[in-house]
């Protein structure tokens, strides 16, 4: 069910626009009295700033306990969907709907954009989508301008479009299984907030979901049993890592993932293995929605389950050594440990080619 998506030929066409208060402290909503249309000067420019926070993000759909004929805002995406005329009022209908979600006294008040961008490549076939961009935030910015022959220099309040807080890209694909949704939300803490409250959206299951999923589940798992355990007198400090590599090993070498086969030969023991199920159980819990047991693994997703992998050694004499990756796979090729007689320390020799931090 992955999809893959090109922003190329991309094109926004208009703007809904609300000014999004806290309903608890008596602040109003603000909505757009007519469809704001964009000009073709400034086009290219707002379509690549809608759009540049959707890459690289897990697919969602809406999800509903009934039908999704129930659901608001898989309605409201089906009735802009069908016809552009209906972009004022049901972008309206979607600011008042977040509006009288925003009832938590942690969320805050903020400026909402609504946007129907045309012309997205989705799998090969051009189709439409929803943008929706809440920014909780303002920012000084300063501009120069010539004023009487000379130059004057302003200050102005505006959107950051690098920090946009909140956003969602309701694609219309897989219109009868509740839409192709990519969202965020930079804040995390009321990521339940945006994405089950407002949204109502689940995870759409696919390889790259479940990969990142479970590569990331028992990576953090792993660590965390490796920390509880005592080391050995005579192993090196890296030797914390293993049960990390064998589950990135495990990810690499295989096509196809079976819990039952990961518990075997990367958790190895049944005590282990409880203990992942008990992990995957408060996963699960927490975010509404069961993990398959067996699902085609994502080469992509292993590499960037790889790349976030890093150990920090914090030695009792206040140095720091960071590992990277690459160096956690094979420690041995650069790294030697042992002890000093002489000074009745252990030591940690690093072999290297050039300081990179001197030659970049």
């Amino acid at each position: 069910m992955s999809a893959k998506i090109r922003f190329t030929s991309a094109c926004a066409t208009g703007l809904v626009l609300a000014k999004v208060g806290h309903p608890q402290r008596d602040e109003p909503l603000q909505t757009s009295k007519e469809v704001f249309k964009i000009e073709d000067k400034d086009q290219e420019a707002l379509t690549a700033i809608f759009l540049k926070p959707f890459k690289n993000l897990s697919a969602h759909r809406f999800s509903h306990h009934s039908s999704l004929d129930q659901h608001e805002m898989n309605a409201y995406s089906a009735a802009i969907f069908a016809s552009e005329d209906g972009l004022l009022e049901k972008g309206c209908d979607i600011a008042k709907r977040l509006y009288a979600k925003s009832n938590h006294p942690n969320i805050k008040s903020g400026d909402l954009c609504i946007t129907l961008i045309k012309d997205i490549e989705v799998n090969g076939a051009m189709t439409s989508g929803l943008c929706i961009l809440k920014s909780e935030s303002v920012v000084p910015f300063l501009s120069i301008s010539t004023r009487d022959g000379d130059l004057q220099l302003h200050t102005e309040q505006g959107i950051n479009p690098e920090k946009i807080d909140k956003g969602c890209l309701i694609l219309k694909h897989l219109e009868q299984k509740g839409y192709y949704v990519l969202t965020f939300d930079r804040s995390g803490s009321e990521s339940r907030f945006w994405v089950r409250d407002f949204l109502g959206v689940v995870p759409i299951t696919d390889s790259p979901f479940l990969t990142n999923k479970f590569a990331g589940m028992a990576v953090s798992f792993l660590e965390k049993e490796k920390k509880s355990e005592p080391r050995a007198a005579d192993s090196p400090p890296w030797d914390d890592c293993n049960a990390t590599r064998d589950a990135i090993t495990y990810f690499e070498q295989k096509e196809q993932f079976s819990l039952q086969e990961f518990e075997e030969q990367v958790l190895k023991t049944p005590e282990a293995a409880a203990k992942f199920a008990e992990h995957r159980a408060k996963i699960e819990e927490e975010t509404g929605h069961r993990l398959d047991h067996s699902f085609e693994i994502s080469k992509k997703d292993v590499t960037k389950a790889k790349n976030r992998i890093g150990s920090l050694m914090k030695l009792d004499t206040g140095v720091e050594i960071r590992l990277k990756p690459a160096v956690i796979a094979d420690p041995d090729r650069v790294l030697e440990h042992g002890y000093d007689e002489a000074r009745k320390m252990k030591f940690i020799k690093v072999f290297f080619n050039e300081d990179t931090a001197r030659t970049g």
